[in-house]
């Protein structure tokens, strides 16, 4: 059995520039990834089949079929034609909750299968198949820091971030994506400018965050405790929400904002950027 990560992802900066013919946005987005997230863990000896462990093992347990069986079957029609695997995933990740966790499993899933079927990660076949799975799954198969135009897939690579702490946060209400696009006022604001993406991510927004707050204004109170915390560099809303997120000078500071929201009936998440 072999083990493969799939961090959460946050969006530093999303900025929605038109809607296109075939249904989806134009969009401007600064990819970043933490240290912690779900596992995937893929045994090729093993009986066929998913199972799903974890705290959020229960928002998936009606699927049918999910990203990462469709991962691993678009793996053996596009990639190689390999059995069916014996594949658990961990879920650790709010579900429908804008940090790509689906996205960041199916990508993980096709990296194991990279691994355990000698398929280069740079392999022009994988890019392909993490593509047809959704917009931001290229970006989580990268899985470091990058500037997504289009869908989101067509990536520039970025230097790497500094190991910012950071503190995530969900008011455990799943906010459709679909939805959250759907009410985007059509307005474009402007592209991220250019320069060091943490400095882009300062001077940019989220274009969701809107209509989104509309959706689930819980997503308001999150904001608000977030901002007022000392030690926060930056606090906005990740992707199609509902997840939040903040940046920190110091561990410690993050620490102190966690334990500030300790007492709200939300999922927090103590970690860093990778």
């Amino acid at each position: 059995m072999i083990e493969e990560a799939a961090p959460a992802k946050l969006n530093l900066a999303l900025h929605v520039r038109a809607r296109r013919p075939d249904g989806y946005h134009e969009l401007e987005t600064l990819f970043a990834f933490v240290v912690d997230g779900d596992t995937i863990r893929l045994d090729p000896a093993g009986p066929p089949g998913l199972t799903i462990a974890g705290p959020f093992a229960a928002g998936l347990s009606g699927e049918g079929d999910n990203l990462v069986t469709r991962a691993e079957r678009l793996f053996a029609e596009r990639v190689k034609p390999v059995p069916p695997a014996a594949i658990e995933l961990v879920k650790r990740l709010p579900v429908a909750s804008g940090i790509g966790g689906g996205s960041a499993d199916a990508a993980a899933t096709l990296r194991a299968l990279a691994r355990v079927h000698g398929v280069a990660s740079d392999d022009r076949r994988l890019v392909d198949c993490a593509a047809a799975l959704g917009s931001d799954v290229p970006a989580c198969l990268l899985g470091r820091a990058a500037l997504g135009r289009g869908r989101g897939e067509q990536l520039e690579p970025l230097p790497a971030l500094p190991p910012l702490p950071a503190l995530l946060v969900n008011p455990l209400v799943p906010v459709s994506t679909a939805a959250v696009f759907a009410r985007w006022d059509g307005v474009d604001r402007g592209g991220i400018e250019q320069g060091g993406s943490l400095a882009a991510a300062l001077t940019g927004r989220n274009d969701l965050e809107p209509p989104a707050r509309a959706i689930a204004p819980m997503i308001d109170g999150v904001l608000e405790r977030l901002r007022l915390q000392a030690g926060v560099i930056l606090a906005r809303m990740s992707g199609s929400g509902a997840t939040c997120f903040a940046l920190f000078d110091t561990v410690e500071a993050r620490r102190n904002a966690a334990a500030a929201l300790a007492g709200e009936p939300w999922w927090c998440l103590e970690t860093a950027l990778a």
